[in-house]
């Protein structure tokens, strides 16, 4: 009888606290993200299947990616963090976890294994860049231009370098309003090799060679900071060509039917994922937690791609990407001739300098 008293005992023990543990989760829940396209694809592919599944969670976006850095240092120097999950690029993501911003993590505990049997950290392999970052997609900076805009008896433009032929191409671009991506292009276009732009942008004489070759098309510069800008710009045949993410592209070519076309040359391959504030509560980190093993696994990142052009960076994803949109992944074979490989520990050690001096210029 003691033993049954105390088996009884011991499974309401248990009870209580699954319901004390679920009760410990939030339901609010605050993603940061980029807006336009990108973020209606996480929206689609397992923000709503995940809500649908836990109809007390509500979801705020919150569209400053871009600022991500910034935003998170004030936010832990006045000791409030607002946002609880974070999507960020690569680079962005090696400085928090350095400066202390970004939670560590195991992927093996906090992320699903793959739905062929490997564990999380084989499956994401290499693209788990930083201890803090959790990869979602490979995608790449790219230009488009208007196919109706090109001039009569040219052809249309397919090198990088293009961007900085004014004679030949003229109209308004629209570049970044960053020093990324910029500078590397410059330099490649200046006659640097491709093997050594880093060695170069690394010293003062080579970013003020980067510079002096953007200068050459500053005037003809559209800057833009929300990766749906370039898209709106080119719908509306505001410029000629432009910079932006592919599969922001993909949307207005594909979806939107707009006469602009892809300029793969020297696309810049990246890492887009997600990184979790250092000092979450308890109760919003389980919730974050909760919603990354979803959002995360193989089914998931594989459905990302049913809306936007990015690959999925789980390995055990790829063999279910839609084969009607591998055709228009970066790392497809025919787009994939010549790309630029982004390095993001060079940027996470020289952004904030680049950035100052970059910054500078533009003001001039």
């Amino acid at each position: 009888m003691n033993l049954m008293k105390t088996l009884l005992a011991s499974s309401a023990l248990t009870a209580a606290a699954t319901v004390a543990f679920a009760q410990e989760m939030s339901n609010e829940m605050t993603i940061v993200s980029w807006g336009g396209a990108y973020q209606n694809s996480q929206l689609k592919a397992y923000v709503e299947p995940y809500v649908a599944m836990h109809p007390e969670v509500n979801v705020v976006w919150d569209e400053s990616s871009n600022e991500a850095v910034a935003k998170l240092r004030a936010m832990n120097e006045a000791g409030n963090i607002t946002w609880d999950l974070v999507d960020v690029v690569a680079a962005d993501a090696i400085r928090l976890c350095d400066e202390g911003l970004a939670m560590e993590y195991d992927p093996d505990e906090l992320l699903a294994p793959g739905d062929d049997g490997s564990s999380a950290s084989d499956d994401f392999g290499d693209l788990i860049v930083s201890d803090c970052y959790i990869p979602q997609i490979v995608y790449s900076t790219t230009f488009g231009y208007r196919t109706d805009m090109v001039p009569e008896g040219v052809d249309a433009p397919s090198s990088i370098c293009d961007v900085f032929d004014l004679e030949k191409y003229p109209g308004k671009r629209a570049l970044e309003k960053r020093p990324i991506n910029n500078m590397e292009w410059a330099l490649l276009c200046d006659g640097v090799p491709k093997d050594q732009v880093y060695d170069v942008l690394a010293t003062g004489e080579g970013q003020d060679q980067a510079l002096a070759k953007l200068d050459t098309i500053k005037d003809s510069v559209v800057w833009w900071s929300a990766g749906a800008d370039t898209p709106q710009l080119l719908a509306d045949g505001e410029i000629f060509m432009g910079s932006t993410y592919n599969g922001r592209l993909y949307s207005v070519i594909e979806e939107q039917n707009q006469p602009v076309g892809m300029m793969w040359d020297a696309q810049v391959f990246d890492l887009d994922g997600w990184i979790i504030p250092a000092g979450l509560p308890d109760d919003k980190l389980a919730r974050v937690k909760d919603f990354l093993k979803f959002a995360t696994d193989t089914q998931r990142l594989a459905d990302q791609a049913k809306y936007i052009s990015y690959g999925p960076a789980r390995a055990s994803s790829a063999p279910k990407v839609p084969e009607d949109m591998k055709q228009h992944m970066p790392t497809d074979p025919a787009n994939a001739a010549n790309t630029f490989l982004y390095n993001y520990t060079f940027w996470a050690d020289y952004r904030d300098d680049i950035d100052a001096k970059f910054q500078a210029w533009l003001a001039q």
